[in-house]
């Protein structure tokens, strides 16, 4: 029921507010009553968040791989890739259609380790900045605390995924280096050493922090708008499709801003991991203002549905495994009465 309303809500996005309403009036399913399955910020909570994590970035990388591929293709080789028809049209040509599933082994290891960190550190920092500030301060520096915990969250999770990024785009932007995983890691480490791997990692921290800050906070601020002005009835009272369904479309609203502030950087990222020697400062001098957009709609289309996908998965685990799932933030009665909101 969710998954077709889902892909709808992707079509006719401008029926958004219409499509919600109805979602909520109508679907037969019950509200959540089920108690749940451990503690909020427990070991147990944190390990199955991290599980949900693994599943969502790992599974939806892996099934956007072709159109990464030639997002990639595009930015390091603009004068042989020209568009996406092109660069599709292009590497089916020279390698077939399996040419277009190259690289497909460390895309889902490294941003299943990436998942991994982002969505369980993203959990046990919101957690921890949050007890630092109180709860008054939690809900008045709610943004500012997402876009903290998140950008902690990636710091690590870019770490686990350095070595894979590396991997991935040498398979994908330089035909005939290496076909498979196994075949490219040992030739980069005789090659370079184990620098190879992690020469990445600071881009991969200006492309990924600033994305997944954006991810978190616009998703977390967007959920809480959705319910206060377009779901007619308090999250306590849907069911879960209709909680879902929220999930996948504030996901997707959030991930046509990642793709946009993390765009730059994933250019130079990309041309960074092909090529020996060059610096990020090096690349991005060369790329200019213009180059660094190269593949911007691809990567929105990409980007933009695969942080719809992994809320949507991510949520899905909680729900399946009865995880807390705190309602949006609302001002704590202590702060109303300060500021005279209530008698």
């Amino acid at each position: 029921c969710f998954a077709t309303m889902a892909h709808y809500l992707l079509i006719f996005c401008p029926m958004l507010h219409v499509t919600l309403h109805v979602a909520c009036c109508v679907c037969p399913l019950p509200s959540i009553t089920e108690g749940v399955s451990c503690d909020f910020g427990s070991t147990k909570y944190y390990a199955l968040c991290g599980f949900g994590g693994i599943l969502s970035c790992g599974i939806t990388h892996t099934a956007v791989v072709p159109l990464d591929l030639v997002k990639c293709r595009l930015q390091v080789n603009p004068d042989k890739y020209k568009s996406i028809g092109n660069g599709f049209a292009v590497t089916v040509r020279e390698d077939g259609v399996r040419g277009l599933a190259k690289g497909w082994a460390p895309t889902f290891i490294g941003y299943s380790m990436q998942g991994l960190c982002k969505f369980g550190f993203y959990e046990v920092f919101k957690i921890l900045y949050s007890d630092l500030l109180g709860e008054e301060n939690t809900y008045l520096w709610r943004t500012s605390l997402y876009l903290a915990a998140s950008a902690s969250a990636e710091f690590f999770a870019d770490i686990a995924l350095a070595p894979m990024e590396a991997v991935k785009v040498r398979i994908q932007t330089q035909p005939g280096y290496a076909n498979t995983l196994r075949q490219c890691v040992p030739k980069m480490y005789a090659e370079e050493g184990l620098w190879a791997f992690y020469k990445g990692v600071v881009p991969l921290w200006m492309r990924q922090i600033p994305y997944t800050m954006m991810k978190f906070a616009c998703f977390e601020r967007t959920v809480e708008m959705l319910y206060k002005y377009v779901v007619p009835k308090p999250r306590s009272e849907c069911s879960k499709a209709e909680q879902l369904v929220v999930t996948f479309v504030a996901g997707y609203i959030a991930g046509v801003f990642c793709a946009i502030v993390s765009h730059p950087a994933d250019s130079v990222v990309s041309v960074l991991n092909k090529e020996k020697g060059s610096t990020a400062v090096q690349v991005l001098k060369r790329l200019g203002p213009k180059g660094v957009w190269k593949g911007l709609f691809a990567r929105i289309i990409m980007i933009g549905t695969l942080t719809a996908l992994q809320w949507f998965i991510y949520d899905s685990v909680k729900v399946y495994f009865r995880l807390p799932r705190p309602p949006p933030p609302e001002m704590p009665e202590s702060l109303k009465k300060k500021l005279g909101l209530t008698e």
